[in-house]
C-alpha cells in the first residue's frame, strides 16, 4: 500500500531540506566533487560514443583522460601564461587609460573641466584610485580565488573524481533507478529525461559555443593587433552562456580598448566592432541553433535569477549548481502546469462533463 500523498510530501520535503543544509554547510568541501561530477556528466556522451565504436568503458575513459591531460598541458604551456600576463598588463595600464580618457574629454569638452566641478573631481579621483587600487584588486581577486577554490585540491581531487565518476556513470544511473519509488518511477524517469535533455542542450551545447566564440574572439582580436585581445576574447567567451551579455561586455571592452589604441584609425575600430557583429551573427544563426537548440526552456531572466540567488546563498558552489537546479525546476514547473491543465482544479465540473 502506497504512502498517502501528505506523508510523501513530508519525506521528500525533509530530503530536500537535508540537501540544502548540506550544500550550505559543506559548500567548500563539496566543490571538487561538484566540479568532478560536472566534468563527468559533460564527457559521458563522448565515452558512450567510444563504447559504441567498440571500446570498453575503461578504455574509453582512459582515452578521454589522456586527451584531457594533453589539452591541459598545452593550455598550461601556451595559453594560461599569456592570459595572466595580459590581464596584469591591462590592470597596469588602467591609470594611463583613465588619464587618456580625461585628456580626450578635456580637449573635446573643455567647459566640463572647470576647476572644482563634480566631473573634474570625479575623473581625477578615478585615475588616482585606478593607480593605487588596480594592482591590489588583481591581487585580492587572485588570493580570494585561491583560498575559495583551494587550487591544490582542485588539481588533485577534481580529475580523480571525474575519472571515477565517468568510469562508473552508467552503473550509478542504474543503481539510482533501482532506488526510485516504484509507484512514481515512470514519472520520475520521464522528468529525469526532460531535465537531462535540457541540461545537455544548455551545458554541453553552450559550453561548446562559449569555447568556439572565445577562441574566435581571442584569435581575431590578436590578429588585428588589439592589445589584450586574449583577455577580451576569454571574458567574452566565458560569459556567452548568458544571452547577449557576453557580446555586450566583450564588445564594449574591445571597442573601448580599440578607441584608446587606434584613435583616429576608424577602419581599425570598425574592424574590431565588426568582429563582434560577425560573432553574434554566427552564434545566433549557426552555433546556437545547431549546438543548443530552441527548446532548452531556460529564459535569460530565469537564468540570471538562479545565478544571483544561488551565488548569494551558497557562494561559488551555488553558481555551479544554479544552472542544473534552474533547469530541473523549469522542467518540474512545466510538468506541474501540464498536470494542472488536466485537473479538475483547472477544468472544473463543466470541463469533466464535456469530456
Amino acid at each position: 500500500m502506497a504512502l498517502p500523498a501528505r506523508e510523501q510530501v513530508k519525506y521528500w520535503g525533509i530530503a530536500i531540506a537535508v540537501f540544502v543544509l548540506a550544500l550550505w554547510f559543506l559548500g567548500d568541501v563539496l566543490l571538487p566533487f561538484v566540479l568532478g561530477g560536472a566534468i563527468a556528466y559533460f564527457l559521458d556522451p563522448v565515452a558512450d560514443r567510444l563504447e559504441r565504436a567498440g571500446l570498453s568503458r575503461a578504455a574509453a575513459t582512459a582515452v578521454i583522460t589522456i586527451l584531457a591531460i594533453l589539452l591541459f598541458v598545452v593550455a598550461a604551456l601556451l595559453v594560461i601564461p599569456s592570459l595572466i600576463n595580459q590581464t596584469v598588463a591591462l590592470v597596469d595600464q588602467l591609470p594611463e587609460m583613465a588619464r587618456g580618457l580625461r585628456e580626450f574629454v578635456q580637449t573635446r569638452f573643455p567647459s566640463a573641466f572647470v576647476e572644482n566641478t563634480t566631473l573634474h573631481s570625479t575623473l581625477a579621483q578615478l585615475g588616482e584610485t585606478l593607480r593605487e587600487r588596480g594592482g591590489e584588486l588583481v591581487q585580492t581577486v587572485v588570493s580570494s580565488a585561491l583560498s575559495a577554490l583551494n587550487i591544490v585540491l582542485l588539481l588533485v581531487i577534481v580529475p580523480v573524481v571525474a575519472v571515477y565518476l565517468l568510469l562508473d556513470w552508467d552503473r550509478m544511473v542504474a543503481q539510482v533507478d533501482m532506488l526510485l519509488p516504484r509507484d512514481h518511477a515512470p514519472t520520475i524517469r520521464r522528468l529525469a529525461r526532460d531535465i537531462d535533455g535540457t541540461l545537455a542542450s544548455f551545458i554541453r551545447g553552450m559550453g561548446t559555443v562559449c569555447l568556439i566564440l572565445g577562441t574566435y574572439y581571442a584569435v581575431a582580436l590578436m590578429l588585428v593587433g588589439l592589445n589584450f585581445g586574449l583577455v577580451v576574447g576569454f571574458v567574452a567567451g566565458l560569459i556567452t552562456f548568458i544571452p547577449y551579455l557576453g557580446a555586450i561586455i566583450g564588445g564594449a571592452l574591445a571597442i573601448g580598448l580599440a578607441l584608446f589604441q587606434f584613435w583616429g584609425e576608424w577602419g581599425m575600430i570598425a574592424l574590431v566592432a565588426g568582429i563582434f557583429v560577425l560573432g553574434q551573427v554566427v552564434e545566433g544563426n549557426i552555433l546556437t541553433p545547431n549546438l543548443v537548440g530552441q527548446s532548452v526552456g531556460l529564459h535569460p531572466v530565469w537564468l540570471l535569477l538562479a545565478l544571483s540567488v544561488f551565488g548569494a546563498l551558497f557562494g561559488f558552489v551555488g553558481l555551479l549548481v544554479a544552472v542544473p537546479v534552474a533547469a530541473a525546476l523549469g522542467v518540474v514547473a512545466r510538468f506541474g502546469v501540464s498536470q494542472y491543465k488536466t485537473s479538475l482544479l483547472y477544468l472544473g465540473l463543466s470541463g469533466r462533463q464535456d469530456d
